[in-house]
């Protein structure tokens, strides 16, 4: 899998770069935004597993191959967008596009100041619970936080809050954990 994210990166990157030229340059294209969803759509059919077996099928050709996945991705692709997938199928590296999409939400992400917050709590979280924590935490972590929620009962309650490296756990069974540490010192 790691491979599959080093062969995609410059792809993803590239895509990026594209995506945000013409708005840095005030022209009226695709946005990153617009990309995203493109990308995703593409992405989307290309992990089918019919798809990647006729990816390798010498009975069809790229042009086929490249209207099967423009057709089936269910939005209309701009031109740049379009050329992309192009590209991509010519390559024969139509396998890359889940990873590609991937990396290129990452780095919009990143562009935006928006980072990925996974929180894991004992019980389900959501409505006004789960907004009124993903503001606190977005204070506590000082940016935008786009949150995931993962319940595991064995948190027995609280929650453990994970953006990229950092983590914040204020679970019961970590406060039992360091008082076990503490009593057993």
């Amino acid at each position: 899998m790691a491979e599959l994210a080093t062969i995609a990166r410059p792809y993803a990157e590239a895509a990026f770069d594209v995506a945000r030229a013409p708005a840095e340059a005030g022209q009226g294209a695709v946005s990153t935004e617009a990309w995203l969803t493109q990308l995703q759509a593409l992405a989307q059919v290309a992990s089918q597993p019919e798809v990647r077996s006729l990816t390798n099928d010498p009975k069809i050709s790229r042009a086929q191959l490249f209207e099967l996945l423009a057709g089936s991705a269910g939005v209309t692709l701009d031109a740049p967008v379009r050329n992309f997938a192009q590209m991509l199928v010519d390559n024969r590296r139509i396998a890359l596009l889940p990873e590609i999409a991937a990396q290129f939400e990452a780095l919009k992400h990143a562009s935006e100041g928006i980072s990925d917050a996974v929180i894991t709590s004992a019980f389900p979280l959501s409505g006004a619970a789960l907004t009124d924590l993903v503001t606190v935490l977005e204070k506590k972590f000082g940016r935008k936080l786009q949150a995931q929620v993962v319940v595991d009962p064995a948190l027995i309650g609280g929650v453990s809050v994970a953006v990229g490296d950092e983590v914040l756990d204020t679970s019961v069974r970590a406060r039992l954990t360091r008082m076990q540490a503490t009593l057993a010192a």
